[in-house]
Parts: C-alpha cells; structure tokens; sequence
C-alpha cells in the first residue's frame, strides 16, 4: 500500500485541523498540526496582507519541520469599521484574548452602525522547505449579528451571519460551514487539485527528509 502523503498543519488550533482534516479526509495524506511536535521557533505574523502571513507561516513550518506544509491566514473585514480587524483578527482583542472577548469586542465596536456587511477572507498557502509554495484564496459573505448566536465553529462564527442559510457559522454544522465558508472554498480548490499537488510535492522536495521531533494555482 502506497504510504501516505505527510503534511503538517502550521497550527495548534483544535477546531481549524477538524475542519481541515474533515474536507480532506478521502485523499492519501496524513494531515499533523503543531500539536504532534516539540517546540518550534515562535512565527510572528507580522505581513500586511493574508498571503504574507499564510506563506510565512508555511515556509517557516516547512523549514523547521523537514515536510510539506500548509497554513492559512484569514480574517474578517468588516464594512463600517474600513475592513478591520482584518489581518489583526486573532490580535484585535489583546495577544491573548479569547474568541468570546474579540467577538464582545467586535459587537462593541458596531455599536450605532447600520451597515452591518462583511466578509470573511482566507488564503492557503502550501510550503516545502526549500521555499516554494502554493497558494489557494476563498471568501465568504454576510453580516455582523447583534449579539453572540450560537456555539459551534471558533473565531468570530458566533456573530457571523451567513443568510443563504439563515444562521451564523456557530449554527451550522460541520458539513454546512465547510460548503459555503471562506476557508472550505480555498481548501475545495486546493483538494480539486490534489493529484497535481502531490506531483508538485514530489518534484519540491529533497530526496532524504528529515526527521523532526515528535512530540505528543500557483507557484511563488
């Protein structure tokens, strides 16, 4: 049997790798995040756009690391506040904020606006060690809630409605957000093109990879 295709998922967020892993579970890859690994260096996501951002994180993994690796940067833009959080929606509470304080931060902040229009932007980029990547884009459109609804999903999904479906992202099943979400797209074009990554994976990569230490369309 043809052993699996590893790549490791530039991140220690839980709910992202189940999305990741759900949307990718019938091809030959075995999907790892940072979780299965000993420390790396800290990657600061300090890029003024996603793509900077989602291909420096992969870069980085995939150098520390020795494998494929894949990263997706995404954030909310918002309308009436000229497109923030933007690239600083993990930050736009405090470095170490939860979701439930960027959302209460995010609802304070739309106070007294009636245009409550936004989308949700992500970029996928996958990285080899040697540097070249690949790159996928999504986005998804709705509305800013007035109050935290529901509590699935993670990030902002509690006060993201998405009306085609008449519930925000913390409403939605699985299977229903990844079908209509920024990063369900960007991940469906990307697994559309699958066969075709592997043979580029295979191309990019050096012949011996190295080992790291376990723990628990378009070229650039």
């Amino acid at each position: 049997m043809k052993s699996k295709t590893i790549i490791i998922l530039a991140t220690h967020n839980k709910g992202k790798t189940i999305e990741i892993r759900e949307l990718l579970r019938n091809h030959p890859v075995d999907l790892r995040n940072l979780d299965d690994f000993g420390p790396i260096p800290p990657i600061e996501e300090d890029g003024d756009s996603f793509d900077a951002n989602a291909y420096k994180k992969a870069s980085l993994t995939a150098r520390y690391l020795g494998y494929p690796a894949m990263a997706d940067d995404s954030g909310l833009m918002v309308e009436a506040l000229n497109g923030r959080p933007g690239v600083h929606s993990a930050r736009y509470a405090g470095e170490n904020a939860t979701d439930a304080e960027r959302c209460k931060k995010l609802l304070q902040a739309m106070n007294g606006h009636e245009n409550r229009n936004a989308r949700f932007e992500c970029v996928l980029s996958l990285a080899v060690p040697s540097g070249p990547a690949l790159t996928y884009e999504g986005s998804c459109r709705g509305i800013i809630t007035r109050q935290v609804e529901g509590e699935s999903g993670f990030g902002y999904d509690p006060v993201f409605f998405y009306p085609p479906l008449e519930k925000t992202f913390a409403r939605m099943s699985l299977d229903e957000k990844s079908s209509v979400s920024h990063r369900g797209k960007a991940l469906r074009e990307f697994s559309a093109e699958f066969e075709k990554v592997l043979k580029w994976i295979g191309r990019h990569m050096p012949e011996s990879i190295p080992i790291g230490c376990m723990g628990k369309n378009h070229d650039r």
